[in-house]
């Protein structure tokens, strides 16, 4: 099946282009009108304001899509209770992120009008009105969806009231044992002043009363973090699985931790703070004990929402929004259970029907060309052509992995450059890395420290790293490195050669079995000596490095895809073949958004493929009537990023780590591969072409900002894309080197 602009498509490498400027919204009007068009020339072409969606309500509607997958009875029960379990774990990373940064930056005044034309508090208001909506929206799922419906499948979640008195006798001694130990009530009066509450911790605010005295007191217990957050207490006749809350088994037992006091109430309540990193690279002499002292700072952030149950005490809750001076409007009261990440738990209940079907990665074809227990030669298999791995149908451990362990035990391999930005605890990468530095060879590992909530994790494998005698950098002051790259120096009979990957997700086997991406592993000249000449730049000093088969960020990434897109538009001003189609996690760049509206004003087909946020608006009128966007949300977690264009016939198409984000253009580095191969252009064009079909399940995105599911209910049933490519992916052939 074909598309538009799906002909075959040139071979000419892009060329890097301007350098990448840093886009404010201030500056955006001028920017619009200074795009270049094909040459160099401007566009004469008015741009209108209000042309942008807002980056944090388009995140919101997203979450709200992966809520709309916990709702949609075609999906086997537990992955619906899993869904439940990502939204509530998406929306607190937006709280602790996304809001905590905008309320930071109102407070210090720096905070300026979005590209989408709203004030930033009138953005605050809208996240608040949105959030609180979705979060009533998520509970009501919870209570009158999802438990009713793993009740009739012999699921409970069940109240200590509810409990046999054998299941009740059986908690009593599991909190005595194993609760009971790491428990410390703490008293709020004038000789204990108000705790601190950490973040997403999960609470009880006690009311107690001194029978002598008749005074009533506050006190509050924390959910221990480290347990359960629902205790299996096993079937019986009617039950496959019973879980109880671990806040109802405390309750039943606050007696215990104040003896002498009369228990009188206690209410559930939670807070999310403020849990971004500001780290000041330029002025900190040792970056890696500058991170580990704003990890200990982030503990104790500012809090942005206060979680309470429905039923609280209005003088308990007059007093938590005083002691934690958070606003009404962050307040959020919801029915219990609160916290709702724990259905991870049920969620992993091994009941085969109530799950998808068992899929199993498989090696890919040229690297297993005779079956045998013993993993191929993978040098062998690369030398014989480049290899287009597409995960996590293709096995990560059987590709990736094994070629950096065969690398790491082989010999003749002199070197080995990686990157890691996140990967597993027990990883193997990190092991292979290992090996070969104890083997004498030069390794290379450029750990970014500063991923997102891996901060603590990459601080251990980079000082695990360095007593191994690997040679670990931080990458450029100023730029975290989410580039996925991998660089082996094989010393072969005709002479060095280099073995690179390039890829769109992260060296991290557990989430590879989870998230859809692609990665190309080639022994090209011109892409080994790309990544040489890039991994140069992250260890030592070239900044003026130029690249002939890579677009880099911040220098050249943005640059060369507006490049591209101008190209496109003069092609089809002459008649040739034009195109565009992008698949990628989220779009908010404005430059390159104007570039794609005047792509369309100019009669260009542009098909997009958005799993999260989108600033862009399809199908406006004189504006881009010519564009379409698709989200796709499922099983595996959509997060390959192609960049395909038709070139009068003879597509160009890149993969690579970077989405159209200001972080990811600006301030990170990046890398985009240009693919050569015509059978993995072939299978790029199939991707995206299934993704875009009418018939495949996805959400469209209308010109005001709404998603709109297809094919709906008098559309008839659609295609599940991730379930068609694990039932039918064809096995490729790509051209083998001669």
């Amino acid at each position: 099946m074909t598309s538009p602009a799906s002909s075959p498509v040139p071979r000419s490498s892009a060329a890097p282009g301007r350098s990448a400027r840093r886009t404010t919204p201030r500056a955006l009007a001028t920017a619009a009108q200074e795009l270049p068009g094909p040459g160099g020339s401007p566009v004469d072409r008015t741009l209108p304001p209000g042309r942008f969606l807002d980056r944090e309500l388009s995140w919101l509607a997203f979450n709200e899509r992966v809520l709309a997958l916990a709702e949609d009875s075609g999906l086997p029960l537990l992955e619906r209770a899993r869904f439940l379990a990502i939204f509530a774990s998406n929306l607190d990373e937006f709280f602790m992120v996304r809001v905590a940064g905008l309320k930071r930056r109102i407070a210090t005044g720096l905070a300026v009008t979005a590209a989408s034309g709203l004030e930033p508090r009138r953005v605050l208001e809208r996240i608040s009105e949105k959030a609180h909506a979705l979060q009533a929206e998520h509970a009501g799922v919870f209570h009158d969806v999802i438990a009713p419906a793993l009740a009739g499948s012999g699921i409970a979640l069940v109240h200590w009231n509810a409990l046999s008195t054998d299941d009740q006798e059986t908690l009593h001694t599991f909190f005595r044992e194993q609760v009971f130990p790491v428990l410390t009530p703490l008293a709020v009066d004038p000789a204990h002043p108000f705790p601190y509450i950490s973040g997403l911790s999960l609470n009880l605010a006690v009311i107690l009363r001194n029978p002598v005295s008749g005074k009533e007191h506050f006190a509050r217990v924390k959910v221990p973090p480290l347990l359960p957050r629902f205790i299996d207490v096993g079937g019986d006749d009617d039950h496959q699985a019973r879980f109880v809350p671990l806040e109802d088994v405390i309750a039943v037992h606050l007696q215990q931790l104040f003896p002498g006091m009369e228990v009188l109430q206690h209410h559930a309540f939670r807070v999310t703070r403020n849990e971004d990193l500001e780290v000041e690279e330029d002025d900190a002499e040792n970056l890696l004990q500058a991170l580990e002292k704003e990890l200990l700072r982030r503990r104790f952030g500012p809090p942005v929402r206060l979680e309470l149950a429905e039923d609280v005490d209005p003088h308990v809750k007059e007093l938590l929004v005083r002691e934690l001076g958070v606003r009404d409007a962050e307040v959020y009261t919801l029915p219990e259970p609160l916290d709702l990440r724990g259905l991870n738990l049920v969620a992993d209940l091994d009941i085969p029907d109530l799950h998808y079907p068992k899929s199993v990665p498989k090696t890919h074809r040229h690297l297993n060309e005779v079956e045998t227990a013993k993993p191929s030669d993978v040098f062998a298999a690369i030398r014989a052509r480049d290899i287009l791995l597409h995960h996590p149908y293709d096995s990560f451990s059987t590709s990736v992995q094994t070629f950096l362990e065969q690398a790491a035990g082989d010999p003749k391999v002199l070197a080995i450059k990686q990157t890691l930005y996140r990967t597993s605890g027990d990883s193997p990468i990190v092991d292979a890395l290992i090996d070969a530095a104890e083997a004498d060879k030069q390794v290379l590992a450029v750990v970014e420290i500063k991923a997102r909530f891996d901060e603590q994790a990459n601080i251990t494998w980079a000082r695990k790293l360095e007593q191994a005698g690997v040679h670990v950098v931080y990458g450029i002051v100023g730029l975290k490195t989410h580039a996925k790259l991998s660089l082996v120096v094989r010393q072969e009979a005709e002479g060095l050669r280099r073995y690179c990957h390039v890829g769109t997700g992260n060296y991290n086997p557990k989430t590879a079995r989870l998230y859809e991406d692609l990665g190309v592993l080639t022994c090209d000249p011109q892409v080994g000596e790309d990544l040489t000449r890039l991994f140069n730049q992250l260890s030592g000093y070239a900044p003026k490095t130029a690249y002939r088969r890579l677009l880099v960020a911040p220098r050249s990434l943005r640059s060369g895809l507006v490049d591209r897109v101008h190209r496109e538009i003069a092609n089809h001003a002459e008649g040739k073949p034009a195109g565009i189609r992008f698949k990628m996690n989220s779009i908010v760049d404005e430059i390159l958004i104007d570039a794609l509206y005047q792509a369309s004003q100019a009669g260009v087909p542009v098909d997009m493929v958005v799993r999260g946020i989108c600033a862009l608006r399809p199908g406006v009128p004189g504006l881009s009537e010519n564009i379409r966007v698709r989200s796709i949300l499922g099983r595996f977690l959509e997060h390959s990023r192609v960049f395909w264009f038709a070139n009068g016939g003879d597509p160009v198409v890149y993969i690579g780590s970077a989405d159209m984000m200001h972080r990811n253009l600006d301030r990170r580095v990046e890398a985009l591969v240009r693919l050569r191969d015509p059978g993995h252009l072939a299978e790029l064009d199939q991707l995206i072409n299934l993704s875009m079909d009418p018939q495949t399940v996805s959400w469209h995105l209308q010109p005001d900002g709404s998603w709109v599911r297809h094919p709906t209910d008098d559309e008839g049933p659609g295609r599940d894309l991730q379930a068609h490519i694990i039932s039918s992916r064809p096995r490729r052939r790509g051209t083998r080197r001669r």
